[in-house]
């Protein structure tokens, strides 16, 4: 028999401010399966992860809210731990990036970069607010785009038109967080020499440890040129001073990966049978797994294996990497109430039916994920409790009334028994791979199999019939059997469900070689319900309560929708405007009298609005929620009449028309009560 494997796995650290939701769980839940399995098989698997606790955006939500950092992040940690606990997250320890063990590692990692001279120096040119005081990240900058004049747009992209520049490209740009006009500033930066890995990262890449369409997008940017990548931050900034440099922060990404092995640390002076060294030195044979989003490829892949070549300690053995998560074939929405949060899916419903959903559909690519509510519900039912569940239920009362609870010895299907027995390597292979869809396709063909047999013996039948008892008992005995090696294969999966069945199996917990014995002249406890249905109705009551939920959270937090990699990002709410200001805007009823494509354009709509006394020419970027412009002829809507005429490329547009949404399929004209006519001004 081989030796156990010594493995460590982590996951992506949520960002420490705001709360757990769906998106998120789909990666924490796909890598706790994986570390149930490789434990459930015998192996040393120790799972890390930590808070992202570090950046401007706690710094300035800390401020917000009249607390420390340490205390938000302290807050916010809890109420995360509390989350992956419910949906059985096992982690062997959750730590924070915001930690002794972190600021010693990213400084001694640092200082080796340093002085084997993978670190620069030199002066670059940043946005500052003078009001704050400190320089400003791209997205705490806004103005009007330099390619298409579209105002309030971040000062690095622009929404309505798709350009990337650099912040200082904007025109009229003002500082997010205070609204005051920035200025120019000179600042010292360090920076990573990342083409100094260009050759190891190229072979790095395409040894194996990457999927191949990651490893293809890899390609694309290692064959473009790998530039020195910037890992300071000038103070104030919420995070770790780096060594030597008075007022100067190691930016955020530097030391949350870090963070891995600063709460693997953290794990080992608790644990005097770890060893750190033995996981991280250059010539650890131990085996070492990120379970990430796509979205933050370029830091796993690149940067943070680079960091370790440099710094002389061992890379990933391999990074997994998944999509996002869509609900009902679109991205999660606020408005839809598929916008989930963690807790409140957990008052609703049992964190199983979405552990065993997301099994069911998870290879092991990196396409997007969708929970289909309407076939998750059917899913579920119809796996868990129609299959799985229902061989242990239609069984059990035979022998608790006809054998006093006792299984009897002996096998009524050797042919299934050996099925069962022969299926276990290709589903223990699918689990390894991460093709937890396949896995469980498998397991599911197996509960097909036995109920399907269970069907045609009939035990209910039989049990009516004078000298049969003997093989009903035989019947149900194997049928308990069967359904206790369907456990052991799913017990990854649903640990509540297995812990649940061991109690009722009267046996010690189960492991994967169990499934190779058959319980034979043993005692049952009573049979108890294993698993309920879902309710539809508790599915629309989550979604329910996550409009009611998320539309607080966003007016009272200013959050916005979240990054790939479930890092709720934190927008600073506009700066506040004086009643006169407001008061100026001449707010008007507009009925539309045509709407219409714009020749060239992606997504602007031609609208002519009649208000009264004169007809005006908008333009209006809401094409992408009215592929139909037609449709619109003949609304009433509300309109800025006063807003001075710009010039775009199309023609003149002469207003704004409002309208509301996070946007793409997501925007909503706003309409004024009936009864209201065209030119009516809105008070």
């Amino acid at each position: 028999m081989s030796e156990p494997r010594k493995i460590l796995v982590t996951s992506a650290l949520p960002y420490a401010n705001g709360s757990i939701h769906l998106g998120h769980m789909l990666e924490y839940i796909q890598t706790d399966m994986w570390v149930r399995f490789q434990k459930h098989r015998g192996n040393q698997c120790i799972y890390v992860c930590a808070d992202d606790a570090h950046g401007s955006a706690i710094m300035l939500r800390a401020e917000k809210e009249g607390i420390t950092p340490e205390q938000l992040i302290a807050n916010v940690q809890a109420e995360h731990s509390a989350d992956f606990a419910e949906f059985l997250v096992d982690f062997d320890n959750f730590h924070s990036t915001h930690s002794e063990e972190n600021r010693e590692l990213s400084s001694q990692i640092y200082l080796k970069l340093r002085d084997a001279g993978h670190i620069a120096q030199r002066s670059i040119t940043q946005y500052f607010d003078p009001e704050k005081k400190m320089f400003l990240a791209d997205r705490f900058i806004k103005g009007t785009c330099p390619k298409c004049g579209t105002e309030d747009q971040y000062g690095d992209n622009c929404e309505k038109c798709g350009a990337t520049y650099a912040p200082t490209d904007l025109k009229d740009p003002k500082s997010a967080i205070s609204g005051a006009t920035p200025v120019l500033k000179d600042s010292q930066h360090f920076f990573f020499k990342l083409p100094d890995f260009q050759e190891m990262l190229q072979a790095w890449t395409r040894s194996g440890t990457l999927q191949d369409a990651v490893a293809n997008k890899i390609a694309e940017w290692l064959d473009a040129g790998l530039q020195q990548w910037d890992i300071s931050r000038d103070a104030p900034y919420f995070g770790f001073e780096i060594p030597g440099e008075p007022g100067k922060y190691f930016y955020v990404w530097l030391d949350a990966p870090i963070g891995y092995m600063a709460s693997f640390k953290n794990l080992c002076a608790r644990r005097p049978d770890l060893d750190f060294d033995a996981f991280w030195a250059k010539d650890s044979t131990a085996e070492l797994y990120h379970f990430i989003g796509k979205d933050i490829v370029n830091f796993h892949a690149l940067f943070w294996p680079a960091m370790l070549e440099g710094a002389g300690l061992r890379k990933p053995t391999g990074i997994n990497v998944h999509g996002y998560l869509t609900v009902n074939g679109q991205k999660m929405s606020k408005s839809r109430g598929t916008f989930v949060k963690a807790r409140t899916y957990l008052d609703h419903l049992s964190p199983e039916y979405l552990r065993y959903y997301y099994a069911a559909k998870l290879g092991r690519g990196v396409d997007d994920l969708d929970l289909n509510l309407e076939d998750f519900v059917q899913k579920v039912n119809s796996d868990l409790v129609g299959k799985v569940v229902n061989i242990a239920s239609r069984c059990a009362g035979f022998i608790q009334k006809g054998n006093a609870g006792v299984l009897v010895a002996g096998n009524a299907a050797p042919e299934l028994t050996d099925a069962f027995l022969a299926a276990a390597p290709s589903i223990a292979d699918a689990y390894e791979a991460r093709d937890f869809a396949r896995a469980m396709r498998e397991i599911m063909g197996l509960a097909d199999r036995a109920n399907a047999w269970i069907a045609d013996k009939a035990p209910w039948s039989l049990n009516k019939q004078e000298g049969k008892h003997d093989e009903v008992q035989a019947i149900c005995a194997l049928g308990i059997n069967l359904f206790r090696q369907l456990v052991i294969f799913l017990k990854p999966v649903l640990p509540l469900l297995a812990a649940d069945a061991e109690a009722f199996l009267n046996v010690a917990p189960l492991t994967w070689n169990d499934h190779a014995t058959l319980l034979s002249n043993h005692q049952l406890n009573e049979f108890k319900p294993l698993m309920t249905r879902i309710d539809p109705v508790k599915v629309q009551a989550m979604t329910d309560a996550s409009k009611e939920d998320l539309t607080a959270s966003a007016t009272d937090t200013g959050e916005t929708a979240p990054a790939g990699n479930g890092e709720l990002v934190k927008e600073p709410l506009s700066p506040e405007i004086e009643f006169d200001a407001f008061a100026a805007v001449d707010l008007r009823v507009a009925l539309i009298l045509k709407a219409e494509h714009v020749e060239g354009a992606d997504k602007l709509l031609r609208l002519t609005l009649d208000i009264g006394d004169e007809q005006r020419n908008v333009f209006s970027g809401i094409k992408s929620a009215y592929p139909d412009p037609s449709k619109l002829n003949g609304r009433l809507t509300m309109m800025i009449a006063n807003l001075k005429p710009r010039k775009m490329k199309f023609g003149i547009s002469e207003g704004m028309v409002m309208a509301a949404g996070p946007g793409g399929e997501e925007i909503y004209l706003l309409s004024p009560d009936s009864g209201a006519k065209p030119g009516q001004r809105i008070k």
